[in-house]
């Protein structure tokens, strides 16, 4: 690969979506303490002027934020043209913003399961698709996407939410080798189970797949160190590795049934 230019986070300006909570608010906090200006988006506008408010404080960076339901039609392109309408152009993206269901699939709400695809993939494609050239000719962009220790293998009773997982994976690793030479940094992020909202939303408080929880900051300095090498893969793990490495040695019926299992316990 070819020698990636050194990240400077003084002169970024990164969009942070999901930055309400959890692992979103915790990219916006290392990204604030390395001098990033930020857009936070997300839902619920309260946190995000909390959040806003604390990383001006703290950092003296800019940071904006947008109250906005990422799950609708065209959030990306919407996005970029209310942006760029006031003055703002941004250099990097985190793609973090997602949820699961621990159910049955039988069990799954049809409702809730579109909303799930569309959050977690069509508005991370929509976004990803709408910065992609302005983050190539920003030199030094970011494009980070978060994915799961869970889009290595399939995953009974969190099966669209690993599905989804699963392509941002595929999704992300194919930007990386597409965007090779250009100055553009491009990462998947894999977690394994985090201390966060994620367990209470999926409705699920003990499949960890054999994972033992990180904090949200774990996770981000594993992402960001990675990002920072100068010959960095397109993909990491930042907790959980036996997992996905026993998806590639074990057949596929055992590592289906193992999954299902630990899901049921």
């Amino acid at each position: 690969m070819y020698g990636m230019r050194k990240i400077d986070y003084r002169h970024q300006t990164v969009i942070v979506t999901g930055a309400s909570s959890g692992l979103g608010a915790e990219f916006a906090r290392e990204l604030a303490r390395r001098g990033s200006n930020l857009v936070l988006v997300a839902r619920r506008a309260d946190r995000l002027k909390s959040l806003a408010d604390e990383l001006t404080r703290a950092h003296g960076v800019t940071v904006t934020v947008v109250a906005r339901d990422l799950g609708l039609p065209d959030a990306g392109r919407t996005l970029r043209a209310e942006l760029e309408s006031r003055g703002i152009y941004a250099t990097g993206l985190v793609n973090n913003a997602g949820f699961g269901t621990h159910n049955a699939f039988t069990d799954e709400d049809p409702d809730r399961v579109q909303s799930m695809i569309a959050l977690n993939v069509s508005a991370l494609v929509d976004l990803s698709r709408a910065y992609i050239d302005p983050l190539t000719s920003a030199g030094t962009g970011i494009l980070i996407n978060v994915a799961s220790l869970l889009g290595f293998q399939p995953t009974p009773y969190l099966s669209v939410y690993g599905a989804t997982k699963a392509f941002v994976l595929s999704f992300t690793e194919s930007l990386w080798e597409e965007t090779r030479g250009t100055g553009l940094h491009v990462l998947a992020v894999c977690p394994g189970a985090m201390q966060t909202e994620f367990f209470d939303a999926a409705g699920s408080q003990s499949a960890d797949y054999g994972s033992k929880r990180a904090t949200p900051a774990d996770v981000v300095k594993k992402a960001l160190d990675t990002l920072d090498r100068r010959s960095a893969p397109p993909s990491v793990i930042t907790n959980g590795r036996p997992v996905a490495l026993a998806s590639r040695f074990l057949p596929r019926r055992l590592i289906v049934r193992l999954m299902g299992r630990q899901a049921r316990r």
